[in-house]
């Protein structure tokens, strides 16, 4: 199966934008660090027609040792969540 790399991202937006590569791929990365900033401060982050990532809580639950069998612990932790938009839904369907 074909992957859509960061890489074919930054050569799609030094295409469109008529940029150097090396400020195509300073503004990709400042989106991608401005999303993840926003996650760690526990805010949504909505990109209209396109989707919204938000941060969800899991609870501490036991699990299995596939090896082993033994019982063991899973904390609780924050995981990133991504719902898609109307739009984006209809462009896959």
């Amino acid at each position: 199966m074909a992957k859509l790399t960061k890489e074919d991202l930054v050569e799609t937006i030094v295409k469109v934008a008529d940029c150097s590569k090396k400020c195509a791929t300073d503004c990709l990365n400042a989106i991608l660090n401005d999303i993840t900033k926003g996650l760690k401060a526990g805010k949504d982050v909505v990109l209209t027609g396109f989707g919204t990532f938000k941060v969800s809580k899991r609870k501490a639950r036991s699990g299995r040792n596939p090896q082993t069998g033994a019982t063991i612990k899973i904390p609780a932790k924050k995981v990133p969540k991504f719902k898609a938009g109307k739009a984006l839904k209809d462009a896959v369907k």
